[in-house]
């Protein structure tokens, strides 16, 4: 029977051995859990600014994700949203931005995290890698094709694109994501906090 605390968990996570160089510098795991949470976000990793602080999307990616939700801030770091990214700590820097999320992270602490949360009403999925995991076969060809077609992956799922200032071309060449999909998620977000 499985009966491990969220503090339990964090002190798994900190003395596992793939994540000693983290603990070494002091380094705690990055998420945010409540068992009243409505909403759940899956992003992609914490990045070098959120590391630092300790607190999740603490950067100009987490204010235009705020945004796009059309929540404010204090409702954004409340307990009806949860915040659970592919990787807990920041992977490091790679040849053309962030590595990737480390793989056992979702695949062996997600399951008992999620387990807490029974109230989640829409888990967003924040770009490629949550994508990836959480839809499998059921995505589309690509990331932007899976975006657009968001309405098939409801009740369950709303996927988005990386809310990152480094997406901002991917944006311009997409009106039709602020134009169409910001609205219908906004709406889901609206209809999932008043329950």
């Amino acid at each position: 029977m499985d009966t491990m605390t969220i503090d339990e968990i964090v002190k798994k996570l900190e003395a596992d051995e793939r994540n000693q160089d983290y603990t070494q510098r002091g380094v705690h795991p990055v998420f945010q859990v409540s068992r009243n949470a409505r909403i759940l976000i899956i992003g992609q990793a914490p990045g070098r600014k959120v590391e630092e602080t300790g607190i999740p999307f603490n950067d100009k990616s987490g204010e235009k994700l705020i945004s796009w939700m059309g929540i404010d801030r204090d409702t954004f770091y409340s307990e009806k949203i949860a915040i659970v990214p592919m990787d807990f700590y920041y992977p490091g820097k790679g040849k053309t931005g962030d590595l990737p999320p480390r793989k056992f992270i979702a695949k062996e602490y997600h399951p008992d995290i999620l387990r807490r949360m029974p109230d989640i009403r829409v888990t967003i999925l924040i770009g490629k890698y949550s994508m990836d995991y959480y839809l499998g076969d059921r995505k589309k060809k690509n990331l932007t094709e899976t975006v657009a077609a968001y309405r098939e992956y409801l009740p369950e799922y709303f996927p988005i694109v990386h809310p990152s200032p480094l997406n901002f071309r991917w944006q311009k060449k997409n009106p039709w994501f602020e134009e169409q999909v910001v609205p219908a998620l906004q709406s889901i977000v609206q209809d999932a906090l008043a329950l």
